[in-house]
């Protein structure tokens, strides 16, 4: 007797007069072939979607690094004169101390990112968290010049840009930022053999800021590094004053025609505040490159510099740094 409809999906059943009649035809087999297409097929489509995006995601990270075309331009006199004046006169004070100053190193940080981004240098501007206070949080900003080695501990170059309060900080430091900034740009398609970065930190020089926070994270950002130049005060002369507490490090043998090697003693008097001295103590290779004594507390410092001289300072802080990314 046949098998009742519904045991065997292969089965194919005719009404006949008599009742059912099974009739059983069973179905060809499948060409594994088909069978195995049907299989890589749906994986392949997988798989080539996954790498796909894989490789849209790399090519934008690449992107992101390559950056656009960087624009170079030379130190100059105007460039400089207009930096400074820029400080003085549209960004001012600039510290966490009131509303002014806090307005202040909003400006102060929109003007060196606006300098160095896409829309002029061409770089790609890192903005990293600084110390978080009630009246808000400044970015430590950050730009690299790749290296031909990139497997070299960098080149740091930095400038603190805020101020004390109550003044507009000429030489400390709208002199040392207009330096560093245009040391950046004279950089921008070069390529050393060691890698560059250029630093803009804030808090340096207000008295009651976050100076240790503030450290703390520009030290955790530098890791391993060659030497950290702090440029400041370079304003008040055409040759440099190059000191560290390290007297090993590659800075000073490099200074030779573009300025003098001087002690500690010689650039902070009494108790005036050293930069360079407090990176140094968090454990930095610091080197203070500047034209001046440290700017004392009671110090006036309102005054734009001779853009000749400090058209000059710059010149030779832009030869000290292809020296030592160079070496």
């Amino acid at each position: 007797m046949g098998r009742a409809p519904g045991f065997s999906s292969l089965a194919r059943f005719a009404v006949v007069a008599d009742g059912w009649r099974v009739t059983e035809e069973t179905a060809p087999r499948r060409d594994r072939r088909v069978v195995l297409l049907l299989w890589i097929l749906p994986l392949w489509l997988v798989v080539s979607s996954l790498g796909g995006l894989w490789f849209y995601l790399r090519k934008q990270e690449s992107a992101k690094e390559d950056e656009q075309a960087r624009f170079t331009t030379g130190v100059s006199e105007a460039g400089l004169r207009d930096d400074v004046g820029k400080f003085l006169r549209f960004v001012g004070e600039r510290h966490s101390a009131s509303s002014e100053g806090v307005q202040g190193l909003k400006r102060a940080a929109a003007m060196i990112e606006g300098s160095l981004g896409p829309g002029n240098a061409g770089y790609l501007v890192e903005r990293v968290a600084g110390p978080s206070l009630p009246a808000g949080r400044w970015p430590l900003l950050v730009v690299k010049v790749k290296g031909s080695d990139e497997d070299l501990p960098p080149l740091w170059v930095m400038a603190g840009y805020d101020a004390r309060p109550g003044s507009p900080g000429a030489e400390a430091n709208a002199t040392g930022v207009a330096s560093v900034l245009a040391a950046a740009h004279a950089m921008a398609s070069e390529l050393p053999r060691r890698p560059v970065r250029f630093a803009f930190l804030p808090h340096a020089y207000e008295t009651e800021g976050p100076l240790l926070e503030a450290l703390g994270i520009l030290k955790q950002r530098v890791g391993e590094a060659s030497s950290l130049l702090v440029v400041e005060s370079t304003g008040a002369g055409k040759s440099l004053l190059i000191s560290s507490r390290d007297a090993e490090n590659p800075a000073l043998a490099q200074a030779g025609g573009l300025g003098e090697v001087v002690g500690a003693e010689a650039i902070c008097l009494e108790d005036d505040f050293d930069l360079s001295s407090a990176l140094f103590e968090v454990g930095l290779p610091a080197v203070r490159v500047a034209t001046r004594p440290v700017v004392k507390a009671d110090e006036a410092d309102d005054r734009a510099p001779d853009p000749a001289l400090h058209a000059a300072a710059t010149t030779a802080l832009v030869d000290l740094i292809r020296r030592l990314s160079d070496s």
